[in-house]
């Protein structure tokens, strides 16, 4: 049975793209098949996997019924990893479904007929009718949080929003855990953010930490995965781990 993510932090800047490929990347290495919806109209999964924006069919025709499931998703160059590619045309969906009948099911009713191990969608920075869709299809919510000053902030309203679409479109939607990223062991301040998101989450909080990585950040710019990169840079470790840990905690 398929298991949907959505990876979702309503801050910018936080991993959740370098989240999204990289689990998925790792989550194919352990056999599973996985789909990634772009659904950022940034498109940065999509150019993070080496793909153009030059999107003729993807989560922008799916989301409005111009296109079926099978034809809004494309191969990538990582086996048994294939996506729903975006570009910036998906920002005017945000406007376009306002006034569509059942708006917030329509990401729900394109995945009816997925058939893939896991599904991850990487939401857009914000609140909106992109990501209530996702949270609507969404088995469970998955969050990247950066150990900076800033990091709680915000996560409140989240968390209310997860709460919302629980009592209205996905009652069983759950919250799979909060990931620290972007996490640097030589300054107290990571650890500070650490041991207050522990008080805040206890075990909903992964083990894996992923760290500030320089490899990490530099293989979207090549269309990579870490695991083409530099499969044994702490980044890469730390990814394995984590996805390691999230097919334990969906099993």
């Amino acid at each position: 049975m398929t298991k949907t993510i959505a990876i979702l932090n309503q801050k910018g800047g936080v991993g959740k793209t370098t989240t999204t490929i990289n689990v998925a990347a790792y989550l194919a290495q352990q056999g599973k098949t996985v789909l990634i919806v772009d659904s950022d109209p940034q498109g940065n999964a999509t150019s993070g996997l080496g793909l153009g924006q030059s999107v003729t069919s993807g989560t922008y025709q799916a989301l409005l019924g111009q296109s079926d499931l099978s034809q809004s998703v494309v191969a990538t160059q990582v086996d048994k990893v294939t996506v729903m590619p975006a570009n910036t045309q998906l920002a005017a969906a945000e406007v376009e479904l306002v006034a569509m009948p059942q708006r917030e099911l329509r990401l729900k009713t394109v995945l009816q007929m997925a058939t893939y191990d896991f599904v991850l969608i990487d939401c857009p920075p914000s609140l909106g009718l992109l990501t209530i869709n996702a949270l609507t299809a969404a088995d469970y919510v998955l969050i990247p949080v950066q150990t900076e000053y800033f990091a709680l902030e915000g996560l409140g309203h989240l968390l209310d929003t997860i709460q919302r679409v629980r009592g209205s479109t996905n009652p069983s939607l759950e919250l799979l855990g909060v990931v620290l990223t972007m996490y640097d062991k030589r300054t107290s301040l990571s650890e500070q953010v650490a041991n207050e998101i522990r008080k805040h989450f206890g075990n909903k909080l992964f083990t894996a930490l992923i760290p500030r990585n320089v490899r990490l950040a530099e293989a979207p710019s090549y269309g990579r995965t870490i695991a083409e990169h530099d499969k044994w840079s702490k980044g890469a470790r730390a990814y394995k781990a984590l996805a390691k840990e999230i097919a334990q905690r969906v099993a």
